[in-house]
């Protein structure tokens, strides 16, 4: 059978009556932006996300935007992120006027290296985002120790691990402001583009909520030069239906991940996933590693298995950032990372018995088809 990278069908076929519902109640009511259905959502997510408030914005690139611009980071100042990331994480930082100092990830867990960090702080630092990489919390605890020691504001991507933990506590918490994307893809998906900054400060969060809606809390009335970076009506709608499912289809996720591990771990040409002792995954990608990579993804196509390459460019030889003057070999283990890495598919609804056929496949192209 033909294995798609992603499949809604599961997730989004038992909803279709409520999201048409949704989508009616939407379209007789006339009204569209800023009204009771965002209200709710971000009420319902402030609570699942652990914090006193969560704020829609219109996607997580603009939340990221806006978390950093809340704070006050602006030109002149330096923010750490990791090397292997998607480039939204490096183009807030650069779109406030700072600059992006780029920080190795474990070669274990794909996150950011907290014992790296301080080598980057220089007095121009205000800053670290780390990032959720594929579903699995960054190591937050020592990073929030590094951020109070040496006075730094944390602004967590979270787009990748809505419901992961470090310690115990939830992604999303740990940050003074923090950002996540809903983009379809996502574990909690619109159907369509949207965001959301969590904070438990009310300082930043109001700063949050009139930068987002043109530097204004009262109809034409503008304090201060804003954008238009609203989460609409409609998505709102969408994702409050689909929040209370968001841990089904998470542990779903988990499952599928460990058919994979279970049937891939005596491979030796491959390196599978990591979880650090203090973190749990929930998997939006299921990232495998070999050096036959691009063999490898080819091998699966013909076999009508999709695959994906999350990154195949890391940030700092990305051409949108060669005024930064990085070179090949200047990030060796993102570098790494981004020729070995390889995301199978992973979306509730897969069987068992899709991942053995996408195991067999995988141990046919490296020991043949016996």
């Amino acid at each position: 059978m033909k294995i798609p990278f992603l499949n809604f069908d599961e997730m989004h076929y038992p909803l279709r009556s409520k999201m048409i519902e949704a989508f009616t109640n939407f379209y007789d009511r006339q009204y569209y932006v800023m009204g009771d259905s965002l209200k709710l959502f971000e009420s319902e997510y402030a609570t699942f996300s652990q914090v006193n408030y969560a704020i829609g914005t219109s996607n997580g690139l603009d939340a990221l935007f806006l978390s950093l611009k809340a704070t006050g980071i602006g030109p002149g100042d330096e923010i750490i992120i990791p090397s292997n990331t998607f480039i939204a994480s490096a183009l807030a930082v650069s779109f406030v006027g700072a600059r992006p100092v780029f920080v190795e990830p474990r070669r274990d867990t794909y996150n950011i290296n907290p014992d790296l960090i301080e080598d980057s702080i220089t007095s121009r630092t205000k800053g670290i985002i780390p990032v959720h990489l594929y579903g699995q919390s960054a190591e937050m605890k020592q990073i929030m120790e590094i951020a109070k020691h040496h006075q730094l504001w944390v602004i967590e991507d979270n787009a990748q691990a809505h419901g992961s933990e470090f310690n115990g506590k939830i992604t999303g918490s740990w940050g003074h402001i923090n950002a996540t994307s809903f983009y379809p893809g996502k574990n909690l998906g619109a159907l369509g583009d949207g965001g959301a900054v969590t904070t438990n400060f009310e300082d930043l969060a109001e700063k949050v909520k009139s930068l987002r809606n043109y530097g204004s809390r009262v109809k034409y009335h503008n304090t201060e030069l804003g954008h238009n970076m609203r989460l609409d009506e409609l998505q709102s709608s969408f994702l409050s239906i689909k929040l209370p499912f968001l841990k089904e289809w998470t542990q779903k996720r988990r499952q599928i991940a460990s058919w994979y591990s279970n049937y891939l771990k005596d491979l030796p040409e491959i390196i599978l996933p990591e979880i650090h002792p203090n973190s749990d995954h929930v998997y939006h990608l299921f990232v495998i590693r070999t050096k036959k990579r691009n063999s490898l993804q080819e091998h699966l196509n013909q076999e009508g298995i999709g695959t994906l390459i999350h990154y195949p460019i890391p940030p700092h030889l990305q051409e949108a950032y060669s005024s930064l003057g990085y070179k090949k070999g200047d990030f060796p283990i993102a570098e790494e990372l981004a020729e070995t890495s390889l995301s199978l598919p992973i979306w509730p609804g897969m069987t068992e018995e899709m991942v053995i056929q996408i195991s067999e496949k995988i141990w046919e192209f490296f020991e043949g088809p016996n």
